[in-house]
Formats: structure tokens, sequence, C-alpha cells
């Protein structure tokens, strides 16, 4: 049986901003803008208490906290301490798999320190990330990476919960559903709608009505409920799609100035492209509208995606049968490799946003 923990950082950009600067410890705090078109991208303990969230538009965060204080986000900085923090994981095994710059799966079963239990090696990475970076994590112990994700979230801020075999699947019956990993607040709602509340509720459908329901997922949804994950912890996993997407500071329904912000970001998602040689046939473009509303449009072509002008011109095809009605007030351009099909972690996003979906 697998030994798999499941780090995850407690408020990682916001907690790195206290660090740094003794004048913000203590105190609610959020990484990001505080403008009137700004979002939250981390908000710390202190602002959560208030309901502050990552994602919120400034000015909600700021009617809820007005002493929120703002501060702009410091990728560099972020990216050299999540550095620090996976070597600390690769002193005890190579099966490292992260999610983002905070988060990271860990196989444990066979490790560099011949260390039996999965728990005292989680309690040394916490200290170890501690006393190197003088932050929190919290951690996640279980036989699969389902439970030790769930796991780690029990006893945040600078929790270590485990989820034993022989309880586990009373454990995931008393969840609700919204801590399922990988149900978002539309398919939590749907759920809702059908009287699925719990993991209970969802461990009383069959698997032939969930992937009625839910497609693909249903098949995971229903072995979840049994506390049945078998994916393996994929230190090097492929990268299935590119992304790059921009918020305007206005709205806008001009479709010729669409067309000349289509460019850029166009431009953005090939220069990755042609840099790593990443191949995907689909385009998918992304347009949020200014009632927050997303659609996406996309078109597959026979052939690799090997030059800009083929990623615009479709991207400006798909943009050309879009509504422009309500005004748009966010557009994004992708291209997805469809040869296989696609887990859960598959998102590359090249420009970083802070948007509500």
């Amino acid at each position: 049986m697998r030994k798999i923990i499941h780090i995850d950082m407690d408020a990682f950009y916001a907690s790195i901003e206290q660090r740094d600067n003794v004048a913000y410890r203590g105190k609610p705090l959020a990484v990001g803008y505080s403008g009137p078109r700004g979002v939250v991208a981390a908000a710390s303990y202190e602002a959560r208490r208030y309901g502050v969230r990552s994602a919120m538009a400034s000015k909600t965060a700021l009617r809820k906290c007005p002493q929120l204080i703002f501060v702009p986000a410091r990728f560099d900085v972020y990216k050299s301490v999540s550095r620090q923090i996976m070597e600390i994981f690769h002193e005890y095994t190579n099966l490292v798999e992260p999610l983002s710059l905070d988060e990271a799966f860990l196989d444990v079963t066979e490790n560099f320190r011949n260390i039996s239990s999965a728990t005292q090696i989680a309690q040394e990475i916490k200290q170890k990330i501690f006393e190197t970076t003088n932050l929190t994590a919290s951690a996640g112990v279980s036989f699969n990476k389902f439970l030790a994700k769930i796991a780690s979230d029990q006893n945040k801020p600078d929790g270590l919960f485990v989820v034993k075999p022989k309880v586990a699947e009373q454990f995931v019956e008393t969840l609700a559903i919204e801590q399922f990993f990988g149900v978002g607040k539309v398919t939590a709602k749907l759920m809702h709608q059908l009287g699925i509340k719990t993991g209970w509720d969802l461990k009383q459908r069959s698997e032939n009505e969930l992937v009625s329901i839910f497609g693909k997922t249903g098949h995971i949804y229903y072995q979840n409920a049994r506390a049945i994950d078998d994916r393996p912890v994929e230190s090097h996993r492929i990268r299935k799609s590119v992304s790059s997407e921009t918020t305007f500071d206005r709205d806008i329904d001009n479709l010729e100035e669409l067309a000349i912000i289509l460019d850029e970001v166009a431009k953005d998602a090939f220069a990755y492209i042609d840099k790593k040689g990443f191949k995907g046939r689909t385009v998918t473009l992304k347009i949020k509208y200014a009632n927050f509303k997303i659609i996406t449009r996309s078109q597959t072509f026979a052939n690799y995606i090997t030059n800009y002008d083929t990623l615009y011109k479709a991207g400006y095809e798909l943009l050309q049968n879009v509504d422009l009605s309500p005004k748009i007030r966010l557009i994004g351009l992708g291209v997805k490799n469809n040869e296989n099909d696609i887990d859960w972690y598959d998102a590359i996003q090249l420009r970083i946003n802070f948007e509500e979906d």
C-alpha cells in the first residue's frame, strides 16, 4: 500500500509578505491590486476572518475589511522560496509531484531515509520548512492522493492530519461534497440539486448514474466516494495545455480593439510553445463577460500548431463568432494537447491573472 503525503503551504504568498515585513504581521493583508479592477491573489489568515478570499474582487474585499492592506505580488520571491521547499521534498524522495508553487504530492512508500512512518516524514518536512523559510505548512498523510489532499486541509494552518485505511471510507462519508477535490462551485450546485450533499450521499449513487450525469468524471466520483484513487505520484507530468489571458482595464465590445489584444495574448502563448517545443492541435478561445459569465470556443486541427500565424488566425476566427454583448472584460487563448485524456492538473498558465471564474 502506498504512503502518500500532500504538503500545502499556509497562505503562501501572504505569509511571505508578512515574514519579510514586520509591519504586516498580525494584520489583514491581501496580495494583489486594490484598484477598481483589482482581484485578491492571496489573503492572510487575519484577512480571511473577515471573509476575504483569493479570487475575490478587491472592492468586495475592502467592503468586508476596510483596513485591508494590499501589497503587489513578488513572484520572483515566491518562486525562490518554492525552490527551497522542493529541495526539502527531494531529500526524502524523487517521487514529488508539484501542483503549484506551494503544494505537492510525495510518494514516500520507499524513501531515501528508510523511514517506515509517513507521518514521521511529514513532521520532519514541516519542521525543516519552518527552519529554512520561517513559514508553516500543513500536511495530509494517507494511502492515496485523493485522501492526502483532503487531509492536508483539515487542520490548517500548521496542521497534520492522517487518514488510515481502516477509517478511510467512513471519513469520506462525512465530508461535504464541496471538500471533494475536483468538485467546483458549479458541480457542487448540481450535486445539491440531486440531493448529493455529503460523501455518504454520493456513495448511494451507482457508477452508471454518475457517469450519465457527469460524463467520465462520474467514474472518479464513484471511486472517490469509496476512498479509491489509483493515480500514482508523477514526478514528470506531461504538460497538456498552454494558455495566456489578460483582463482589461475597461470592458470592451469593439472587435478591432479585441483583435489587437488577442494578438498580444497569442504572442505570449506562442512564445512558450516555441521555446519549449510544446505540441498541441486544439486552439481554445476564452471569453469572460462584464457580468462574469465565461464561455470557451475551440477548433481542432489535423496537425500541431507550429507557427504564430496559425494560432492567431484560429483565435481570431473563433472571436468573430462570439457575441460582443454584454461587453468583454477578459480574453484568453490556449493550445491543448488532446492526444491523451486530461487529468485534474493539466492547466499551464503563462500570464497569472487572479480572476473569479
